[in-house]
C-alpha cells in the first residue's frame, strides 16, 4: 500500500505547476540555443497567474521545429506524467501547424 501511495505522489509531482514551469523554461532555453539568432526573440512561454496550470506558448512557426526537437531531447529526463504532458503539447502543436498549411 505504501508503494502505491508513493507512486501516486510521484505522478502528481510530475504535473505540479512549478514542475511544468521548470521543464518549459528548460525546453525554451534549449530551443533558443538551437534556433538561429533572428528567431530567438520569437520563442517565449508565459505561465498564467490566475490558472497556474495554463501556459501560453508564443513560438514563431519557423521556430516550432526547434521547439519540438527540444521536447524530444528532454523527454527521457522527465517523470512519466510530465512526458505525457509534453507529448500532448507536441500533438497539439502538430495539429495547429497542419491547420495553418490548409
Amino acid at each position: 500500500m505504501k508503494k502505491l501511495n508513493n507512486d501516486i505522489i510521484n505522478l502528481q509531482k510530475g504535473l505540479h505547476p512549478d514542475h511544468l514551469s521548470f521543464w518549459y523554461q528548460k525546453i525554451i532555453l534549449d530551443t533558443k540555443e538551437m534556433a538561429p539568432p533572428w528567431l530567438q526573440d520569437k520563442i517565449k512561454v508565459n505561465q498564467d497567474e490566475l490558472l497556474p496550470m495554463k501556459f501560453n506558448l508564443d513560438v514563431s512557426k519557423r521556430a516550432v521545429r526547434y521547439f519540438m526537437i527540444s521536447i524530444d531531447n528532454n523527454l527521457q529526463k522527465m517523470p512519466y506524467t510530465t512526458q505525457m504532458y509534453f507529448l500532448k503539447v507536441q500533438d497539439i502543436m502538430t495539429l495547429e501547424m497542419n491547420k495553418a498549411l490548409v
